[in-house]
């Protein structure tokens, strides 16, 4: 059962995960909640990559084990700069948690397409290519300086949940 929990858990956490991160430049949850999050995400990231060390030695596997390794102190940026919210340092630390995330699975998706049948890797293609575009919108928001709850920013978000949502439920369908 519990393996079974960690080959499907991502595919809720995953779209929940971006939905929260949209919600929270929505302003509509305050910092506290975001940080409680981040605290759980790194809580969650350690102890998958923990678990899940020798089930992903090889393959595509090994290339979402990076991802994950590469994703724990991107989310510790993140949990940081929340704690220190009200010091002019925090702004970078959050904006590396979030670009670093809308980013990181990028190539691990376009990996996981390039060995897959015909469908999988048409979505897994397609997911690459929505988190790219989608971290390349919020990232020009970012630095045009536009507010967190702007359209562009959103729609980047948004953008990277829909590509990053697909890659992962296919993987727990196919898996």
């Amino acid at each position: 059962m519990f393996r079974r929990i960690r080959e499907t858990a991502p595919a809720g956490l995953v779209p929940l995960a971006w939905g929260f991160t949209i919600v929270a430049h929505l302003g509509l949850v305050a910092d506290r909640p975001v940080l409680i999050a981040h605290l759980v995400m790194d809580t969650l990231l350690v102890a998958f990559v923990g678990l899940s060390w020798s089930d992903m030695r090889g393959g595509v596997l090994r290339a979402w084990r990076l991802v994950i390794l590469a994703g724990i102190p991107v989310t510790l940026a993140g949990t940081v700069g929340l704690l220190v919210a009200d010091d002019p340092t925090s702004a970078p630390l959050i904006a590396t948690s979030v670009v670093g995330w809308t980013l990181l699975p990028v190539p691990a998706l376009w990996y996981t397409g390039r060995g897959s049948r015909r469908t999988a890797r048409t979505v897994n293609y397609g997911a690459a290519a929505l988190s790219l575009a989608g971290a390349l919108v919020y990232l020009g928001g970012l630095v045009a300086g536009a507010v967190p709850d702007s359209g562009v920013r959103i729609a980047g978000l948004a953008l990277v949940g829909v590509g990053q949502t697909a890659g992962i439920v296919d993987a727990a369908a196919r898996y």
